[in-house]
């Protein structure tokens, strides 16, 4: 069963949705105002965030905005009465993953929660595993608080491989994240890898860089999942 999170101060619109998604077999828990859906965020592990963006206390774009600068990659679906193209487009710069205009249809919001689910946002900034924190904005990698100087190559790869961690990315999608439709010679990947993992986790006593044979590569904990 999938588990969301309904930040909405509109109480009747709250109930009706929170209804409607146990009916499809979808969990909802609900908060009223911006801090409280804040507060269980980081209480909390969610498939996806449904945000209102006029909030008491603390409205929806400030707290899509502060979710995403501490690293919270959950995407985001972003449900508001305002249909500008300004709306959406600052909904997005604050971290947003998709938007919907109110009224809408509970179906239609369904299958947006479902095709959101199946992947983490992109519009993450800080991205961690670990001890291993990746920070997009200041363009830094530390690792227990040591700093990691990365060629563009090795950054491209690990930016691919936190942004799907703790899941597995096959050597094929590597290859296309990181040259796109140049590809390099069939040696290139293995040297490429080689270097990250020594940039990461060699002066660490514990391994974040996992080949999982026969599927790819993964940044987590513990090679088993």
């Amino acid at each position: 069963m999938l588990n969301v999170l309904l930040v909405e101060d509109n109480l009747d619109l709250a109930e009706t949705v929170i209804d409607y998604l146990a009916l499809e077999f979808v969990s909802c828990d609900f908060s009223s105002n911006g801090m409280a859906g804040l507060q269980r965020i980081e209480q909390n592990q969610y498939d996806v965030i449904l945000l209102d963006l006029n909030l008491p206390i603390l409205d929806g774009l400030r707290l899509c905005e502060r979710i995403r600068a501490n690293g919270n990659d959950t995407p985001v679906l972003m449900i508001t009465a305002r249909d500008q193209l300004d709306d959406k487009v600052t909904g997005f710069k604050a971290g947003a993953d998709d938007y919907m205009v109110k009224p809408f249809e509970l179906r239609e919001l369904v299958a947006r929660i479902r095709a959101l689910s199946k992947r983490r946002s992109g519009q993450a900034r800080i991205l961690r595993c670990g001890d291993l924190e990746m920070n997009l904005n200041t363009r830094t990698v530390t690792r227990a608080g040591q700093d990691i100087k990365l060629t563009p190559i090795s950054w491209h790869l690990l930016e691919t491989l936190l942004r799907a961690s703790p899941e597995v990315v096959s050597r094929q999608k590597l290859i296309s994240g990181t040259w796109g439709d140049a590809p390099p010679d069939s040696d290139s990947l293995k040297v490429h890898l080689f270097h990250l993992r020594k940039a990461i986790d060699g002066p660490f006593s514990n391994s974040l860089l996992h080949t999982i044979v026969g599927h790819g590569f993964a940044i987590r904990e513990s090679a088993k999942q």
